[in-house]
C-alpha cells in the first residue's frame, strides 16, 4: 500500500477545524501538519464558527433567575502555510494561524447588562455594607466629637436649667442656680447622657448622609451597555527541519506572536467593575517550538510530537473605571490608586500536540490528534484592575486578601480527535471524525462560559489534478454545561449564572497546492 494511493485521504486529516471551539481561549489547534507534507507545498484555509451559548442567572443570583440570551459571537480565522524542500535532508516552512482568542457580547435584561438604575451590589448586600461603613465611621469620629463637644454641651444644658430655676423663683440668681444643678448628681447624669446621645445622633446622621451620598454617587456612575470582549492573537512560525533519512524529521524554530484586545464589563455581576473598560493595543513577542516526526511512507504511517513554548507579553493597557469613586466607601483614595501606572503581563500558554495517522486498508487512512494546553498556569490581571482588586479583596464579601484576576482557569485542557478518511475516486475523498475536549475547569469565566465539548465532523475533498485540491468540512459541537463566575469568585464555588444545553456549528474551507 503506497503513499500515492492514499495522498488524497491523508490531506483530509488537515481540514482547518481542529480547535475552533476548544477550552478557554484555544482556537486554531496550532497544527504543523502542512510542514510535514512531502515536497514543496502551499495551503490556505479559513474556519468559521457559529455558536449558541445562552443561560440564566443562578448561584448568587438564583432568586432573579432571568434569562441570558446567546452571548457567544460568531467569528472566523484564517490559516496559511508555505513549505519548501530544497534538499532531501533539509526543509523550511512558514506557518500562519490565530491560535487564541475570545469573542462575546451579552444582551437582554440580566446581571451582565447595565441599562441604568442598577446598584453596585444587590440591595441587601449594599445595605449591609452601608451599615458596616456607617458603624466604622461613627466609631472613628465619635471620640473626637465627644472630646470637643461634650463639656460645652453639658455647660449649655446646665445654664438652660439654671435659667429656668431663676425664672420659676427657685433660685435668687444664675450663679446659685447653676451651682444647685451641678450639685444634683442625678440631674447631671441625665444631662450628660442626653448630651452624649445628641452628639452621637449628630455624628451618625452626618456619617449616614455622607455614606448614602457616596453610594448614590457610585450607583449613578456605573457603566451603561453590555459586557463584551474581543481578543485576537496571531502567530507567524518559522520552521527548519532536518531529515536524516526518509523516516525521521527533527524540526524547530522561532514563533512571533501578537496579541490585542478590548473588554467592557457591565452589569451588577461585576459590582464595582460595572463600567470597567480595557483596551490592549496590538503588541508582539517571541517564543519557539520544537518537535520530531516519524513516518513509514509505504503504509502511510506518520506520527509527530510538537511542543510550543509559552510567550510572555508586557503591554500597556488603557483602563478606565467609571465607578472608581466607590473606593472611597472603603477608605481608599481612588485618584491616588488609579493615577499610578504600570504594565500588564499576559503569558500565552505552552502546549503539546501529538498527531498520528496510518493506513488501515487500501485507500483508507485513520488519523488522531491529541492536544494539551497549560491553561491552569494562565491568568490575566490588568494593572489597574489588579490594584482595585487588591483594595477590595480583603472585604468580607469578597474574601480575596491578595486580590484576584480578571480571567484564570483551574485545569489544563486536553482534547482529542479521531477519524477515518477514505479515497472515494480519483478526484474525491471524504472523512468522518469524532472529537472531545476536557474544558479548563468548572466554574469558568463569564467571558467564555462553556466546559469542553463533544463533536462530530464530516469532510470532503476534491482534487481536479494530482497536485492541488479543495477541501471543506463541517462540525457539530455539543458544548458542555458550565457555571459562570466573575474574577472575584474564581477559585471558589460561588457563581452568578449557569449555561446549559448549548451547541455550535463550525465550517472549514482549505486549498492546497504542490509545486
Amino acid at each position: 500500500m503506497k503513499l500515492k494511493t492514499l495522498s488524497t485521504a491523508i490531506l483530509l486529516a488537515t481540514v482547518p477545524m481542529t480547535g475552533v471551539f476548544a477550552a478557554a481561549m484555544d482556537r486554531s489547534g496550532q497544527s504543523i501538519a502542512a510542514f510535514l507534507q512531502p515536497g514543496n507545498y502551499f495551503e490556505a484555509g479559513i474556519s468559521i464558527l457559529d455558536p449558541n451559548v445562552s443561560g440564566k442567572e443562578a448561584g448568587d443570583y438564583q432568586a432573579l433567575g432571568r434569562s441570558v440570551p446567546d452571548m457567544a459571537e460568531d467569528y472566523y480565522f484564517p490559516s496559511a502555510a508555505l513549505k519548501f524542500q530544497p534538499t532531501d535532508k533539509f526543509s523550511v516552512g512558514i506557518l500562519y494561524d490565530q491560535p487564541f482568542g475570545a469573542a462575546a457580547e451579552y444582551s437582554g435584561n440580566n446581571i451582565f447588562v447595565s441599562n441604568g438604575g442598577e446598584t453596585v451590589l444587590p440591595q441587601a448586600i449594599l445595605n449591609a455594607l452601608g451599615q458596616q461603613r456607617i458603624g466604622e465611621a461613627v466609631a472613628a469620629n465619635l471620640p473626637t466629637a465627644l472630646a470637643a463637644n461634650l463639656q460645652p454641651g453639658i455647660d449649655g444644658q446646665v445654664s438652660l436649667q439654671a435659667q429656668q430655676l431663676v425664672a420659676d423663683g427657685q433660685a435668687p440668681n444664675q450663679q446659685i442656680a447653676e451651682a444647685a444643678v451641678r450639685g444634683n448628681g442625678e440631674a447631671m447624669a441625665r444631662i450628660e447622657a442626653g448630651v452624649t446621645q445628641a452628639i452621637t445622633t449628630n455624628v451618625t446622621n452626618a456619617v449616614t448622609q455622607q455614606v448614602t451620598a457616596g453610594i448614590n454617587a457610585v450607583n449613578a456612575s456605573l457603566g451603561k451597555g453590555q459586557t463584551k470582549v474581543d481578543v485576537d492573537t496571531q502567530n507567524l512560525t518559522l520552521l527548519l527541519g532536518f531529515q536524516p533519512n526518509e523516516n525521521w524529521n527533527i524540526y524547530g524554530g522561532p514563533v512571533y506572536q501578537t496579541v490585542k484586545g478590548n473588554l467592557s464589563l457591565r452589569g451588577q455581576a461585576y459590582s464595582l467593575y460595572n463600567g470597567y473598560d480595557a483596551s490592549i493595543k496590538e503588541t508582539g513577542d517571541i517564543g519557539w517550538l520544537a518537535g520530531v516526526a516519524f513516518q513509514i511512507p509505504d503504509i502511510a504511517l506518520k506520527a509527530s510530537l510538537t511542543y510550543r513554548s509559552e510567550i510572555e507579553h508586557s503591554v500597556d493597557a488603557v483602563e478606565t473605571l467609571s465607578a472608581a469613586s466607590g473606593l472611597a466607601l472603603i477608605g481608599v483614595d481612588p485618584v491616588e490608586l488609579l493615577s499610578s501606572k504600570g504594565q500588564t503581563n499576559i503569558t500565552t500558554p505552552q502546549s503539546v500536540n501529538l498527531d498520528f495517522q496510518t493506513g488501515i486498508m487500501a485507500d483508507t487512512v485513520a488519523f488522531a490528534n491529541v492536544r494539551w494546553v497549560d491553561w491552569s498556569s494562565f491568568s490575566i490581571r490588568p494593572y489597574k484592575f489588579g490594584l482595585v482588586s487588591e483594595a477590595v479583596g480583603p472585604l468580607p464579601a469578597v474574601n480575596r486578601p491578595n486580590g484576584f484576576n480578571l480571567v484564570e482557569y483551574a485545569d489544563d485542557q486536553i482534547s482529542a480527535t479521531v477519524g477515518v478518511g477514505r479515497k472515494l475516486s480519483e478526484q474525491w475523498a471524504g472523512n468522518l471524525s469524532v472529537g472531545w475536549d476536557s474544558g479548563a475547569g468548572n466554574p469558568v469565566s463569564t467571558l467564555g462560559p462553556t466546559e469542553g465539548y463533544w463533536n462530530v465532523g464530516l469532510g470532503m475533498q476534491f482534487s481536479p489534478a494530482p497536485n492541488y485540491f479543495i477541501a471543506g468540512g463541517v462540525k457539530y459541537f455539543m458544548l458542555g454545561d458550565a457555571k459562570a463566575q466573575t474574577g472575584a469568585q474564581a477559585g471558589g464555588d460561588a457563581y452568578v449564572a449557569s449555561f446549559e444545553d448549548n451547541d455550535a456549528w463550525a465550517y472549514g474551507l482549505k486549498i492546497g497546492y504542490r509545486f
